[in-house]
């Protein structure tokens, strides 16, 4: 299985709904709070290609964007494939 990063806040709803879709899925993932670990907003921004917003989930080393792009790659049916792809590791 690919390696899961968020970056998040203690705050934020969308973050908890995305860490949701996570643990329902079985996905062990490294979280990131973007307010307690010091550079790390300035990490995210750069790997996101500019987005501020939280959260921002990468698997491997693709991309995935925040809760909606999450979301609406699980109804696609293709957040599964994604994690099992080995090509992006």
């Amino acid at each position: 299985m690919q390696p899961v990063t968020i970056y998040t806040t203690a705050w934020c709803p969308y973050c908890s709904a995305a860490k949701s879709l996570l643990k329902e899925k079985g996905v062990v993932f490294q979280e990131i709070d973007v307010e307690r670990v010091q550079g790390a907003r300035a990490t995210m921004i750069e790997k996101a290609g500019g987005r501020t917003s939280v959260p921002q989930i990468f698997v491997g080393g693709r991309h995935v964007g925040g809760c909606d792009d999450l979301y609406a790659l699980d109804r696609a049916g293709k957040f599964d494939p994604l994690l099992k792809d080995t090509a992006d590791a």
